[in-house]
């Protein structure tokens, strides 16, 4: 078969001798080592020495199996969502499908990503730190603080609460509201910090829930459409499917919300260290959570516009904004037990998502950590005692804490909420662009090919996607400037997203480059152990007389030369213990 038909497959791989297989390579400035196969099965594969320390080992286990990586990206991805700026019925289910296409090329550019570096989680954090490991430590500063500072799931938190007060039938004050949105967001949080293997196997069984209830959505839906339900005339939205009014911006609009509907696609990557045979399976599985929630995403839409009290701007769903499900229930059974008990299993999914964010992006923050440019390495890279990295979850449980509690329901809220999609856009775009570079820097190497390598029309339509991503949140609403989400300009917070990447730019310059000039030092990097196979890398203050014994005394990724990596149950790193000796002997002799 030609290459060519081959896109999900080795067709790439050449293992061929002209293939470099040296210890370390170099291009100048930029020092490549060779890491061996890792615990989870993966090839042997080189990365640039500023990156964090691999495991080989993986200090969380290998608990990640085929059912894991499908229901860690159905349950980030499903929400409960309608479109409402289309125009019409028929267009809402072509961008339904056309989201399919976005989030199958993006999961493409990830793979290929992976496959580079496939013995490595945290997806992001890892590939633009090796895309662009020039400046050194620029691109994991600023994306460590805005992943971190922006890491709160209280929007997932709310509509939980609001479920589960949907499920009692009871009316609520927005104090009453955020008390169970805490209670909620910190249950989940507890769960997963206790063990990660637990952890999993409840996901996946939360995401069966989901799952199932959105199949029964669906099938209700179909069965309104057949008949003799207490719906009247439920083919009222589908007589003429495309005929209703749409706008620029709405079109514009609903695009770019599709494509974070279906953000979640990439979760599995940010657990790639713990999957055995990391490529083949998420390859695989990965392609088949898309595909289960594409379908269901569309049938369950149908079985909105069939059930609900609207046409094709469905009022109803506007004013009640999350609880679409709820309001679809109501609509086909009433307001009796047997909804509050559908609404239960909405809750349960909207719980099922808080865990799989939960899940994903606590390796993100670890690997933020893992990179040195964080203080205290080991609050977020040791897995001790629960064998679970305890200090991301507790960051993100505390800023999610936070901004359920402190902004009022409204501007603040919803300006805090949209503050993550420009500084996101920003990266991803970045990330797909960097894919060229490190396709480009691995070809002058003579690097070995990767186990997947996608089509450069699929990298370039990923590149202009993210371009899109960038300008859409630019253009002004129907009403004006003053009509989105906010009483203010309705691009404040793509300002203050700028904002915020410049500020990461200046501290970054402050940090590495002007105050150690002018007082007298330098930034070297040294390798952490802590026990159980977790390691990390440490930014650590040199003096410029001292510069060439700490060279010397260690090796381009940080390693003490001659000293061999102890972790050791009261956190000393032990491996770097040997050359301080070192340096101060040569300091006594001087």
């Amino acid at each position: 078969m030609p290459s060519w038909r081959k896109p999900f497959s080795k067709r790439d791989v050449d293992h061929s001798v002209s293939a470099v297989e040296e210890p370390e390579v170099s291009d100048g400035s930029l020092r490549y080592i060779q890491v061996d196969q890792a615990g989870n099965g993966s090839d042997p594969t080189y990365q640039e020495v500023t990156g964090a320390p691999v495991e080989v080992d993986s200090p969380l286990g290998y608990d990640v199996g085929p059912v894991t990586i499908i229901f860690l990206n159905v349950s980030m991805m499903i929400a409960s969502t309608i479109l409402k700026g289309v125009g019409s019925v028929g267009l809402s289910m072509i961008y339904w499908a056309l989201g399919f296409v976005t989030s199958i090329t993006s999961f493409s550019v990830y793979l290929e990503f992976a496959s580079y570096f496939s013995n490595r989680s945290g997806s992001e954090v890892v590939y633009l730190e090796q895309a662009y490991p020039r400046p050194k430590w620029l691109f994991p500063t600023a994306f460590a603080f805005q992943t971190i500072v922006l890491s709160f799931s209280s929007g997932n938190s709310i509509v939980l609460a609001e479920y589960l007060f949907a499920t009692s039938g009871s009316t609520y004050t927005p104090w009453q509201l955020k008390g169970v949105a805490v209670a909620g967001y910190t249950i989940a949080t507890l769960l997963v910090m206790a063990n990660t293997k637990f952890s999993y196997w409840f996901s996946n069984g939360v995401g069966i829930v989901k799952v199932l209830t959105l199949v029964f959505i669906s099938i209700t839906g179909l069965v309104v459409l057949g008949g003799h339900t207490r719906v009247e005339n439920p083919l009222v939205n589908f007589q003429n499917p495309f005929e209703g009014k749409a706008t620029a911006y709405g079109l514009t609009n609903s695009l770019y919300k599709i494509i974070f509907s279906y953000a979640g696609y990439t979760n599995a990557f940010n657990v790639v260290n713990e999957v055995k045979n990391p490529i083949k399976q998420i390859r695989r599985n990965g392609f088949i959570s898309l595909s289960v929630v594409t379908a269901l995403y569309i049938l369950a839409n149908i079985a909105y516009f069939a059930a609900g009290k609207f046409t094709t701007t469905p009022i109803d769903l506007a004013a009640a904004k999350q609880i679409a499900a709820s309001l679809f229930l109501e609509n086909v059974f009433g307001t009796g037990r047997a909804v509050r008990g559908l609404n239960f299993l909405v809750a349960l999914s909207s719980f099922g998502n808080l865990l799989a964010v939960l899940l994903g992006q606590s390796r993100v923050i670890r690997e933020c950590g893992r990179q040195g440019v964080l203080p205290w390495p080991r609050f977020w890279a040791s897995t001790k005692p629960l064998g679970t990295p305890l200090g991301p979850y507790f960051v993100k449980w505390l800023l999610t804490i936070i901004m359920i509690l402190a902004p009022p329901a409204g501007d603040a809220f919803n300006f805090i909420t949209d503050l993550q999609v420009y500084p996101s856009a920003f990266f991803s775009l970045m990330l797909s662009i960097g894919l060229y570079l490190v396709r480009w820097r691995r070809s002058r190497l003579n690097l070995p090919r990767p186990t997947f390598r996608t089509w450069d029309p699929v990298v370039i339509f990923t590149i202009l996607l993210n371009v899109f991503l960038m300008v859409m949140p630019w253009y002004p609403p129907d009403g004006g400037p003053y009509a989105g989400d906010v009483s203010f300009w309705y691009a404040t917070y793509v300002v203050t997203g700028i904002g915020i990447i410049l500020g990461c730019v200046l501290y970054y310059w402050l940090w590495v480059w002007a105050i150690p000039r002018t007082r007298g030092y330098r930034i070297r990097q040294e390798v952490l152990s802590f026990g159980a196979g977790a390691q990390s890398h440490r930014l650590t203050k040199v003096p410029v007389g001292e510069l060439d014994t700490w060279d010397r005394t260690h090796d381009a990724v940080g390693r003490a030369v001659g000293v061999s990596p102890v972790g050791t149950d009261d956190g000393q790193e032990s491996e770097v213990k040997g050359a301080r000796e070192v340096v101060a002997a040569e300091k006594s002799a001087a």
